[in-house]
């Protein structure tokens, strides 16, 4: 059988707490994984805000996610008020953005009602079931660094949006000494970027570790995206993207990733 990434060392940026699927699917095909975590998932600063929304949750008509983190930081709180997602008010719909979080809902028991056919926040709103005029839209969210365009996007439509942080994305304090490694030896194939936190946080890991001169450690590497706003971010904090996922999830990324290296090999670089 032929696995198309044999031989070949992609480095895989992720949140600290979230292994696997991207590096199981890279593994099966040849590759030799390496991790470098991004983003540290933890609690917003604080949770008066999204407390006070779910503690209202029959006067919303929507729920709308964009991550399984804040399907998860959700859950907890409703929890730790006695309830769950899986019982919330009947008039109260779900709609999620991407496979990953519709899977996380569902695993909950709390299917959503709503997931747009591309995995991206604009596709959410372009093929949302219903008028927003008049409804009353929850959307629960990373605390900084994340788009409003949902919010704007369904106050033009007409809708009441409260946008509450559910969860914060930091960065960590250093990158792993096998990432560095590799990356100072030259043997990274390809860097594979699943949001545009994990580009910045990247960057600012690598300028740590390496100094100005950090960016010329990706000379050798492919840079490969998750979607649009991704791409945009390595477009300017990386000077480049090479590729991009379509479908925007994970198997699409690692799909991305082969299509990148093979296009490598074609033309003998």
């Amino acid at each position: 059988m032929s696995l198309p990434l044999q031989g070949r060392t992609v480095v895989l940026t992720r949140a600290q707490e979230q292994q696997g699927e991207g590096r199981r699917r890279m593994e099966a095909l040849g590759a030799s994984v390496i991790d470098l975590p991004a983003l540290v998932i933890g609690p917003p600063d604080e949770w008066g805000p999204l407390d006070d929304a779910l503690a209202e949750l029959d006067e919303f008509h929507w729920l709308v996610f964009s991550s399984a983190n804040g399907v998860n930081a959700v859950e907890e709180r409703l929890q730790k008020q006695g309830g769950s997602l899986s019982g919330r008010p009947s008039s109260l719909r779900i709609a999620a953005v991407g496979r990953k979080t519709a899977a996380r809902l569902e695993a909950l028991g709390a299917d959503a009602d709503f997931v747009p056919p591309n995995f991206v926040a604009d596709s959410l709103i372009e093929h949302f079931p219903v008028s927003g005029w008049g409804l009353r839209l929850l959307i629960p969210r990373v605390q900084s660094g994340g788009r409003t365009l949902l919010a704007e996007a369904f106050g033009e439509a007409g809708a009441r949006v409260v946008e509450v942080a559910a969860y914060e994305s930091r960065c960590p304090e250093s990158i792993p000494n096998d990432a560095a490694a590799a990356l100072e030896a030259g043997e990274v194939a390809a860097l594979t970027f699943s949001s545009g936190k994990t580009v910045i946080h990247t960057a600012q890991l690598l300028e740590a570790r390496f100094g100005p001169q950090w960016l010329t450690r990706l000379d050798t590497a492919k840079v490969v995206s998750i979607g649009p706003q991704t791409s945009q971010r390595c477009v300017e904090l990386l000077g480049r993207v090479d590729q991009e996922a379509d479908p925007h999830d994970i198997p699409g990324l690692v799909q991305a990733c082969v299509q990148a290296l093979d296009s490598t090999k074609q033309t003998g670089a």
